[in-house]
């Protein structure tokens, strides 16, 4: 099979398409013909090795984890003996973070609880958009935001992967939800139903006066300072990505900003979940929640995907299709 290997950290020049045996599933493992995948945050720690923290994670000198990819959509083609959740001929979808990663591939196999079927309304390229982006964005309102009907959200980063997925969920749990983006992506934003729309191109954070329950930063570098300002009494903020700066600035200052006060600080990190990835399956079945997808690319120019996405200007999500 064609897979995509990185034997050490580095830019995505370091990726190379090669040839190598299809893997075997184990007794609890399913083996999926892979038709698409998609770009994370986590790919470009697995690609950079940075924040250096995380290779205690993913290698301290080279890559424990040399086939990346963790978002895929495909077709179950064998399953192990013990596999009871997969049949040969599903249509799946997942998130292979917690079972090796290897999605960037013609073949990957993962554990059974790292799947569930695909949204029915969906293609391949469409379904391989949603596991971590999706899943990151329903765990951070629902678990750690505890968000309820009627409750003020603001999204900053609202355009991104996580941030087209967590504007339509906070709505779809009955919130109220301003997206904060740039000019461009103003149309986008009000597309996917944002009860309103700040454009920081036009309008300062530092000078807005309205207050949310809370506050999801997937993107920008608003200082914690601007976001507790922007924070009711009682509200949260939590931190899920965006500027390895600001994550950093989000974990050292997130002890003092929510000593003082009512307001609390989270910097939170997706889990991958197999109900979560029902839930998100649901979800989109019932027309609530759809992926944005900015590009699409072939597994042989996976390096220019890799440039792209780390660019950080991304219209929704960058897709791999295989």
């Amino acid at each position: 099979m064609k897979a995509i290997i990185s034997e050490k950290y580095g830019t995505p020049d370091t990726l190379n398409l090669i040839e190598t045996p299809a893997p075997v599933p184990e007794k609890n493992q399913v083996l999926v013909r892979v038709h698409a995948s998609s770009i994370n945050f986590g790919n470009l720690v697995l690609l950079t090795g940075k924040p250096r923290l995380a290779r205690l994670a993913f290698g301290l000198r080279k890559p424990k984890y040399p086939f990346p990819g963790g978002d895929m959509a495909g077709v179950v083609e064998a399953v192990g003996e013990d596999v009871t959740q997969c049949q040969v001929g599903d249509e799946v979808f997942g998130d292979l973070s917690g079972s090796g990663w290897g999605a960037l591939a013609e073949y990957a196999v993962a554990d059974e609880k790292a799947l569930a079927l695909k949204p029915s309304n969906l293609l391949f390229t469409e379904a391989a958009a949603v596991p971590m982006a999706a899943t990151t964005a329903l765990q951070a309102l629902r678990d750690k935001g505890n968000v309820r009907p009627g409750q003020e959200v603001l999204i900053h980063g609202a355009s991104g992967g996580v941030g087209t997925f967590a504007l339509q969920i906070a709505k779809a749990l009955g919130a109220k939800a301003t997206a904060v983006v740039s000019t461009r992506n103003v149309d986008i934003a009000s597309s996917l139903g944002a009860d309103h729309v700040i454009d920081y191109k036009k309008e300062s954070l530092e000078n807005h006066t309205k207050t949310y329950d809370l506050i999801i930063g997937v993107n920008g570098s608003q200082s914690m300072f601007t976001y507790k300002k922007l924070l009711k009494e009682n509200g949260t903020f939590i931190h899920v990505g965006g500027a390895i700066s600001q994550m950093y600035q989000s974990m050292m200052l997130r002890p003092l900003l929510s000593m003082s006060g009512k307001k609390k600080f989270i910097t939170f990190f997706q889990r991958h979940n197999q109900k979560d990835l029902v839930v998100m399956q649901e979800l989109i079945d019932e027309g609530k929640v759809k992926p944005v997808i900015d590009r699409c690319y072939p597994l042989s120019e996976v390096p220019e995907a890799f440039r792209y996405f780390a660019e950080g200007h991304a219209q929704g999500k960058v897709v791999i299709t295989i």
